[in-house]
């Protein structure tokens, strides 16, 4: 302790050694720049022999078995919990029942029967399109078809009598088949005159005004949509082609409308596009709030891995040695008390701030988290905790 002393006693002296001389401010204040050096090199032999000392103290408490400060620290215990691991993508949402609706007649538009926003049922008219004579030319032949019926009636009655030929009998009825073909075939093309709708829904658009001249698979008339079948279809990447399937649970996620909802897979595919090394699925969308549309952006997080019994910790207190090994360091009970000890462990799903540990911890350790980056293997350190 005698020499220790004398080594304090120096420090004192060097470091109070000309006080009456003036301060390194003050120097600068002057602009004497030989005297400003001058006091640059004192300063830096002071720091010599100050650093000097240091070491010789230093070495002076290692060898006289002098112990350092414990290390502070704060821990976690840990313990098993339900973890539920997510994967998220985004995707939007799309629905079966979004068509334009297109005439099957070409002619003039005479009757636009709806307007944008209206609620229509499947079926109902929604517009007429000029039959360019149709109906008179049905109208004739609907003449024709009532002597040809009657001819045949006579004609049969004869011949169930057995009078008159098989030839004739035969003619008629084929002349009133055919009338009646060639009428349901008119018919049929006359109703294509009226434009209806063919699911139940919303007029969203109306695209071609009353008075167009219009031409099947060429004008556009209305839009409709309905949002009773809307879904999402999202590509997800072929490496977790094992741990999503049909019926996996969903959260959706609306930015947008602050909106969530639940949901789960209803159909996954049979393909992977090489193109990107994914699959899609199609997840069914549902909305009571009915502010859900279809292009609308979605965030989906998809419950890919479920632990009823998982560890988890930080990720902020793993580390990694020269090995590539990561490790935790935990506490543990030495003769002199407690000591932080390096722990190696396996890793397995990350989710936020914390991951999983496979292997390598139990339940009840205590794991280091402030200054588990700082302190050493074996080291003492005193535990505080807030």
């Amino acid at each position: 302790m005698k020499k220790l002393s004398i080594l304090f006693i120096g420090l004192v002296l060097l470091t109070s050694c000309g006080g009456n001389e003036p301060t390194v401010d003050e120097l600068i204040a002057t602009g004497d720049t030989k005297a400003i050096a001058a006091k640059k090199t004192a300063l830096n032999t002071q720091k010599a022999e100050i650093s000097k000392s240091i070491q010789q103290i230093e070495a002076y408490l290692k060898e006289n078995g002098d112990q350092a400060i414990n290390a502070q620290v704060s821990t976690i215990v840990v313990k098993d919990t339900l973890f539920n691991h997510y994967i998220e993508l985004q995707g939007n949402v799309d629905t079966k029942q979004n068509i334009t609706i297109m005439p099957e007649m070409a002619g003039l538009l005479t009757q636009v029967y709806v307007k944008e926003g209206q609620q229509v049922t499947a079926g109902q008219a929604l517009a007429k399109i000029d039959d360019g004579g149709l109906s008179q030319q049905i109208q004739q032949m609907q003449v024709q078809e009532q002597l040809a019926k009657t001819t045949f009636e006579r004609q049969n009655r004869l011949w169930e009598q057995k009078i008159g030929s098989e030839i004739q009998y035969l003619q008629a009825k084929a002349n009133y088949d055919g009338q009646r073909k060639a009428i349901s075939s008119m018919q049929q093309t006359l109703a294509k005159t009226t434009v209806r709708a063919p699911f139940s829904g919303t007029i969203d658009d109306v695209i071609t005004e009353q008075g167009n001249v219009v031409s099947p698979g060429m004008t556009q008339l209305f839009r409709l949509v309905s949002l009773k079948d809307m879904y999402i279809n999202v590509d997800v990447p072929e490496n977790y082609l094992t741990s999503i399937k049909e019926g996996t649970k969903v959260m959706i996620d609306f930015p947008v409308l602050s909106e969530k909802i639940e949901s789960s897979i209803r159909q996954t595919s049979s393909y992977i596009n090489p193109a990107n090394r994914s699959f899609s699925i199609e997840i069914p969308v549902s909305s009571k709030s009915d502010n859900i549309k279809p292009n609308l952006t979605a965030k989906i997080k998809i419950n890919d891995y479920t632990s009823e019994n998982a560890i988890l910790v930080p990720l902020s207190v793993l580390s990694e040695n020269q090995n590539g090994e990561q490790y935790v360091m935990v506490v543990e009970k030495s003769d002199d008390g407690l000591i932080a000890k390096r722990r190696t462990i396996t890793t397995g799903k990350a989710s936020g701030d914390f991951i999983e540990i496979t292997n390598g911890l139990k339940e009840g350790d205590q794991v280091i988290t402030a200054g588990a980056r700082t302190v050493k293997e074996g080291q003492l350190i005193d535990i505080k905790n807030a």
